[in-house]
C-alpha cells in the first residue's frame, strides 16, 4: 500500500509539472499561476486567464477523482460527475467485498448484497474451521458442527502429544492419556540421559537411574580422554593417561604419520 502511495505522489507530481509546462510556468514565471497549480491557499484565481483556470480546474478534478478511485486520499464526491461518481461507487464496494472476504482493511457488511453476504459467512466459517483444525489462530467454536467439533477435538490431542513428545513448551500434559504419560515420560528420560552421557544439552541427574551412572561416568571419562589425545584445552589431566574403555591398546603408524587406533566399529585416526 506505501508503495502503491509513493508512486501515485509521483505521478501526481509529474501531472502537475507537466500542467506547468503547459501553461507556461518556468523558473521565473508567474508565482501565483504556480501557487494554483500547486493548489496552495495562496492562489488567486482572479488573476488567471480563462485558458489558465480551466486547464487547473481540469487537473484538480482528476486528482480528486484519483483520490477516490484508489482510496489512499480524500474524496470530495460532490465534486464528481453522475457518471464518475458511479464508477467510485462501484470501485468503493468491490473494495469493501475485498475487506469482507480476506479480513483485511475495514468490512462494512452492510454494503454487501445478500449473496455476498452468504459468500462472506461461508468464507468466515471456513476460516474459522481451517484456525481451529491448526490452532493457528483464534478458533471460535460455536461455529463449529457437532461433527466438526470432534474432528478439532481429536485433532487438538493430537496437536498436544506431538508437542509434549516434541518437548514443545505448548505441551499441556494434563490433556495426556496414561499411556500417553508413559510414553512421553520415556522420551524425556532418554533425552536426558543422551544429554548426560554427550555433554550436549542439559543434564538432569535428578532423571537418572542408578544404573545409569556407571554408563554416564564412562562417557565422561571417554570424551576427556579424547580432549586430551587432541591438546584441547577442555582435558583434565587427571584422566589424561586413562585410555577410553573399547579402543584397542595396540597402536600402529600409518603411511601419514598419524596414530590409528582400532575401535568396536571404525578406525579413529589422529
Amino acid at each position: 500500500m506505501r508503495q502503491a502511495l509513493v508512486v501515485f505522489l509521483f505521478l501526481s507530481a509529474f501531472v502537475v509539472f507537466g500542467f506547468a509546462q503547459a501553461l507556461g510556468i518556468h523558473d521565473s514565471g508567474d508565482q501565483n499561476l504556480r501557487d494554483c497549480v500547486d493548489g496552495f491557499a495562496t492562489c488567486n484565481r482572479s488573476l488567471l486567464t480563462k485558458a489558465q483556470a480551466s486547464q487547473i480546474a481540469e487537473l484538480q478534478y482528476d486528482e480528486n477523482l484519483q483520490g477516490c478511485l484508489i482510496g489512499y486520499s480524500e474524496c470530495e464526491y460532490s465534486r464528481l460527475t453522475a457518471a464518475d461518481a458511479k464508477e467510485v461507487s462501484t470501485v468503493e464496494r468491490r473494495r469493501n467485498l475485498l475487506a469482507c472476504e480476506t479480513g483485511i482493511g475495514v468490512c462494512d457488511k452492510s454494503l454487501l448484497t445478500s449473496s455476498e453476504n452468504e459468500k462472506v459467512a461461508d468464507i468466515v466459517k471456513e476460516q474459522n474451521q481451517l484456525n481451529c483444525e491448526t490452532g493457528a489462530e483464534t478458533c471460535d467454536y460455536s461455529l463449529l458442527t457437532p461433527t466438526e467439533a470432534v474432528k478439532v477435538h481429536i485433532l487438538e490431542r493430537e496437536h498436544n502429544l506431538l508437542a509434549c513428545q516434541t518437548a514443545d513448551p505448548q505441551c499441556d500434559r494434563s490433556l495426556l492419556s496414561p499411556s500417553e504419560v508413559s510414553e512421553v515420560a520415556g522420551i524425556e528420560y532418554q533425552t536426558n540421559l543422551l544429554a548426560c552421557k554427550t555433554g550436549d544439552g542439559y543434564c538432569d541427574d535428578s532423571l537418572l537411574k542408578p544404573s545409569d551412572a556407571p554408563q554416564v561416568a564412562e562417557a565422561e571419562r571417554q570424551r576427556d580422554a579424547l580432549s586430551c589425545e587432541e591438546e584441547r584445552d577442555m582435558c583434565n589431566p587427571s584422566w589424561s593417561n586413562v585410555r577410553p574403555t573399547g579402543l584397542q591398546k595396540d597402536a600402529k603408524v600409518t603411511p601419514t604419520g598419524k596414530t590409528a587406533r582400532g575401535t568396536k566399529d571404525a578406525s579413529y585416526q589422529r
